[in-house]
């Protein structure tokens, strides 16, 4: 099974940071970076706003708690959003593709 992984960055040198990590690490076969964008959200009791910058990871789930772990590692949040999404369908090749391109063990 594979899955999307969102992942909020402070600015785009910690995202390419991180995407590459997993990447070298073969934890994601492929990483996007957009941004910047406005989140909004609930932090230390009051709505706070960040410009930030979103990765979208793809990944195998198996591998999902050792991309945590590591993006733990790096990043400087407090508290990181990593948030995965389940991939239910897809273009055949692509998710082949995935699967060659990740580690396959947990």
């Amino acid at each position: 099974m594979f899955v999307v992984v969102l992942i909020t960055c402070p600015d785009r040198e910690m995202a390419e940071r991180i995407a590459r990590a997993l990447l070298e690490e073969r934890l994601a076969a492929c990483v996007n970076i957009t941004g910047p964008l406005s989140s909004l959200f609930w932090w230390e009791g009051r709505i706070d706003r960040a410009e930030e910058f979103l990765l979208l990871v793809k990944m195998r789930f198996n591998l999902l708690e050792k991309l945590v772990a590591r993006v733990r590692e790096l990043h400087p949040y407090e508290v990181p959003e990593v948030v995965a999404l389940p991939i239910v369908g897809g273009s055949e090749d692509y998710l082949a593709w995935l699967g060659e391109e990740t580690r396959s063990g947990a």
